[in-house]
């Protein structure tokens, strides 16, 4: 089982030994669900690491964002974020194209092939969690999606600061 620990957790205002107990529990499934998640994507046309994924998921959501709103949108550094493009660029999976009205300004856009490989990427992981839902008890998914709803609320109201740690 995978342990927390390290600096931060034994402070005042921390997380309460319960729930630092439940989420020794829960980071198994989160390490299965990863390694689930990670595998099926991997089974699409073109093999694409996880960095390569999360950028082409980013500006399928922003078309046209520059190098610097996807870079922080990913929490690099831009010239890290200039070399995947450049990467995904050279796969055919993303185009530069200058701003019409910014002529220093460079966007970002997917190619008909890239979002071709983002869906093949997503039909394989949804089968794959389909899979393992399916062999789950009603009440059990039922459960689970109440508590990924909550999880996911949680962690909205935390980033938004209106959440205590």
């Amino acid at each position: 089982m995978s342990r927390l620990g390290g600096f931060g957790y034994d402070r005042p205002g921390g997380p309460g030994e319960k729930a630092l107990s439940l989420a020794r529990e829960m980071s198994d499934a989160v390490d299965g669900l990863a390694h689930l998640w990670s595998t099926a994507g991997q089974e699409a046309s073109m093999r694409l690491s996880a960095h390569q994924l999360r950028a082409l998921r980013i500006l399928e959501s922003g078309p046209g964002l520059n190098l610097t709103a996807l870079a922080e949108g990913m929490e690099i550094g831009l010239p890290t974020a200039s070399r995947l493009c450049d990467r995904l660029e050279a796969a055919g999976l993303l185009e530069r194209v200058l701003h019409p009205h910014k002529r220093r300004e460079v966007q970002l856009h997917l190619t008909g092939h890239g979002r071709q490989v983002l869906g093949e990427v997503a039909v394989h992981r949804s089968h794959a969690l389909a899979v393992v839902l399916a062999a789950m008890e009603p009440a059990e998914r039922e459960a689970l999606i109440r508590g990924m709803r909550a999880f996911l609320s949680a962690q909205e109201g935390r980033r938004g600061g209106t959440a205590d740690s």
